[in-house]
């Protein structure tokens, strides 16, 4: 044996111990993901707990942002597509988070954080102080005539 060899077993639990580490990061990533995207949901005055149903939640999404039910169609067909799809899905995940982030207030910047970085900003928009504002009740407003 090679005094310059460590022996075998120091390493043996090293990958598991890692992997072991990261599944438990991406654990707890999910489940405050879910928690804002639940509080978001009952801001909004939907119920929280579509949060945490498949395709539900999706529905539940574009009912917040006032688009029709059948985009979720939309998504699972760009799904099966192969790269103009992939590119037409992006596209569309980020106007969705456009207009999530344009009714509670926020601009551009927070929608690419909402698209990019969802563990940190939905935690933001669902603890902090953004109102939801209904797309359906916003009045748009004339100009003054002087």
């Amino acid at each position: 044996m090679n005094i310059f060899t460590p022996p075998n077993h120091i390493f043996n639990n090293l990958p598991f111990a890692f992997m072991l580490f990261f599944i438990g990061i991406m654990i707890i990533i999910g489940i405050l993901t879910v928690a804002s995207l639940w509080r978001v949901f009952t801001k909004a005055g939907k119920p929280g707990w579509a949060a945490i149903i498949p395709f539900y939640n999706i529905i539940i999404l574009l009912d917040i942002i006032n688009k029709p039910r059948w985009w979720l169609l939309l998504f699972i067909l760009f799904s099966f597509l192969d790269q103009a799809g992939s590119i037409l899905s992006v596209i569309l995940g980020i106007y969705v988070m456009y207009k999530l982030a344009e009714t509670f207030g926020k601009g551009a910047l927070f929608t690419a954080g909402l698209y990019v970085l969802p563990f940190i900003f939905f935690p933001i928009l669902a603890w902090g102080d953004a109102q939801y504002k209904d797309p359906r009740k916003i009045e748009v407003q004339a100009p003054v005539q002087q």
